[in-house]
Parts: structure tokens; C-alpha cells; sequence
């Protein structure tokens, strides 16, 4: 067993490298420790593009609003993987900026439900916009079949973690 001239372990006789792991596990754990990395850089870029006093971890709320319409604190705070408090904290704070509005929930008199503003979804808009432009940009040289494939292999990888 040794190294090989980029740095990765080689494999063996067994198939596994001296650490005991399998190299398309390393590679993997490599390449995607790279790209959260970079996604939550990213992440940071975008919020601050949406707002200048954005947290980082509010634009995922920002974006699941975007997508998903009213929704109460509650499935967002699920979903995003937070505490009620939590996602208290953040909703005010975006309410303070002006990109999330509370109404109460015609189902439930108690509950609010929670909708980005006309503004929030301007800002919003733009921002993505901006990012798949970056993206179209970043891979156009990779051919249409290979981005679908990506997005497949990625969402694929989603559902599995999801569970």
C-alpha cells in the first residue's frame, strides 16, 4: 500500500486502503467536505447579497418560503432541523428586515403562518437569478446530459440522507 502521486491512498490487495476504508468512500467524503465547504461560503455571499444584515442561516428560510409559499414556524423550523426558539429568533429578525411577514392561519386561529413580502421575494428572485447564472456560467462546458445527471446523483443522494 502506498500513496498515490495526487495524494489519495492506493488500494491494496483487499480493495480497502491502509486506513481500512474503501476509496470511493474517501473520495467521496473528500469531495463532498469540499462542496459543503463551499456551499456554506456561498451561502454567506448570498445572504449578505439579499440583505447586508442577513443571517447566513436565515436564507435557507428565505429559500423554502420561496419554493414552498405559507408555512408555519413550526414546519419550518422541522424542516430546516432547529428549535422553536430557534426559528423565533430568525423570523423576527427577518421580519425586522422586512422580508417575511406573519399572518394569522385560517385553519388554526392560534398558529401564524409565515410568507416572504413583496420585497423578500424581489430580493430573493434576484439573487437566484444570479446564482444559476453563475452556474450556467461555472459549467458550460459540461455537456446538458452530465448536469442532469448531477442534479439526479444529488437529489438521489438527498432522499438517501433524508432517511
Amino acid at each position: 500500500m502506498h500513496e498515490g502521486v495526487n495524494g489519495d491512498e492506493v488500494r491494496g490487495s483487499s480493495g480497502l486502503t491502509s486506513s481500512g476504508a474503501d476509496p470511493e468512500y474517501l473520495s467521496l467524503e473528500r469531495e463532498l467536505t469540499i462542496l459543503f465547504r463551499r456551499a456554506r461560503a456561498n451561502q454567506g455571499e448570498m445572504a449578505r447579497e439579499v440583505h447586508p444584515d442577513l443571517e447566513s442561516a436565515a436564507y435557507g428560510l428565505l429559500i423554502r418560503l420561496d419554493e414552498c409559499g405559507r408555512q408555519r414556524a413550526t414546519e419550518l423550523a422541522a424542516y430546516i432541523g432547529v428549535g422553536k426558539a430557534t426559528m423565533s429568533r430568525q423570523l423576527r429578525a427577518l421580519e425586522e428586515l422586512g422580508l417575511v411577514a406573519r399572518e394569522p392561519d385560517p385553519a388554526d386561529g392560534r398558529a401564524w403562518l409565515v410568507h416572504l413580502t413583496e420585497e423578500g421575494h424581489r430580493r430573493v428572485t434576484k439573487v437566484r437569478d444570479a446564482r444559476r447564472a453563475r452556474y450556467v456560467s461555472q459549467l458550460s462546458h459540461w455537456d446538458r446530459g452530465e448536469v442532469a445527471e448531477l442534479a439526479r446523483l444529488l437529489a438521489q443522494l438527498n432522499r438517501g440522507m433524508e432517511k
